[in-house]
């Protein structure tokens, strides 16, 4: 965790910003394996100079203003990228808005105005696919030579292989969509994790003696339907306490198939979860969501269903998200 982890806009004070800084620039949605080399790369850089790092992202994710209807599953939130990147050992992060104007400015633009005058950096790190700028001219051999002029040094990271297989934001979704969670904790490098608010729900698994804990997630989130080994944070920081619990996610086909929720239930606890905010991770994938004849044999499967949960979760003490405080 970082202390004083701050997040710099497109409103903060131009003299508020630290001159000097060494950036790592990306949409960083994830902050998986190959996006914490451009991290590791800026941290290495700004180590060797005596200067802070910082991760430039943009929000809304590009894709979101280039194709507004359509769907798009982040791995990530703001918030949660976030709280992320503050748990790399960055400094802060500069979230820039991407809008109208940010599309229509040109790379040498974006290079000059917005990371040289603005920002004052030092130095960049990118990945070795990123583009920028208007068309997205912007790239990384366009700031390898621009770099002598400017008196900055930059930082290309070739992409990250795991199996002769690249790690992308791209193949974590796909793995995630697939229930394979396993692939998308080793390509994230830590679990995937949601967080959202505890609501009221239809109140049946009190009679089935799991009450869960129901979360709705992003409507667009792409996460395959079925049950899952999960550890749930409660609070943040040093204070934040682990539960262990396994999780449903999916519509409830012996109910009433309705719209997904994710429903945990949490193992030896007992308390009013509602209204509280809860990191849920994913640990493992235990079967698909399934329709059953009978409430007797539902509850007699969500038995197995714990066992096998509390056997995976043995089998991962330690896995959570490295996650920091961000302000």
């Amino acid at each position: 965790m970082t202390p004083g982890f701050v997040v710099i806009r497109d409103t903060t004070p131009k003299t508020a910003i630290p001159r000097g800084a060494v950036v790592a620039m990306g949409n960083f949605d994830g902050v998986h394996l190959g996006h914490r080399a451009v991290i590791e790369a800026a941290l290495q850089m700004g180590r060797v100079h005596g200067r802070p790092a910082l991760a430039v992202t943009f929000e809304p994710h590009p894709r979101r203003f280039f194709s507004p209807n359509t769907p798009q599953f982040r791995l990530t939130d703001e918030a949660a990228k976030l709280r992320l990147l503050a748990g790399t050992g960055l400094s802060g992060a500069v979230v820039m808005t991407f809008d109208k104007g940010r599309a229509g400015t040109t790379a040498q633009d974006f290079i000059h105005h917005d990371l040289i005058e603005r920002l004052g950096i030092s130095g960049i790190a990118v990945g070795y696919d990123f583009h920028f700028g208007k068309g997205r001219v912007g790239s990384p051999s366009l700031l390898v030579s621009e770099a002598p002029r400017l008196g900055i040094e930059v930082d290309v990271q070739a992409h990250v292989d795991i199996e002769e297989r690249p790690v992308s934001s791209s193949a974590i979704r796909m793995a995630l969509a697939e229930g394979q969670i396993g692939d998308a904790t080793t390509m994230l490098g830590g679990p995937w994790f949601i967080t959202g608010e505890v609501i009221h729900g239809e109140k049946r698994g009190r009679d089935l003696g799991y009450p869960t804990a129901n979360i709705r997630l992003d409507k667009n989130c792409g996460l395959k339907h079925g049950i899952y080994a999960v550890r749930v944070g409660r609070g943040q920081g040093k204070d934040q306490v682990r539960i262990n619990g396994v999780a449903s996610f999916g519509r409830r086909p012996t109910f009433d198939n309705g719209a997904p929720l994710l429903e945990v239930f949490l193992f030896d606890f007992k308390g009013d979860l509602y209204g509280e905010t809860l990191d849920v991770a994913f640990i493992a994938f235990i079967r698909e969501e399934l329709k059953f004849d009978s409430v007797e044999a539902l509850v007699t499967r969500m038995d197995d269903d714990s066992a096998i949960a509390r056997a995976a979760l043995a089998a991962a003490p330690d896995a959570f998200p490295k996650l920091g405080v961000v302000g």
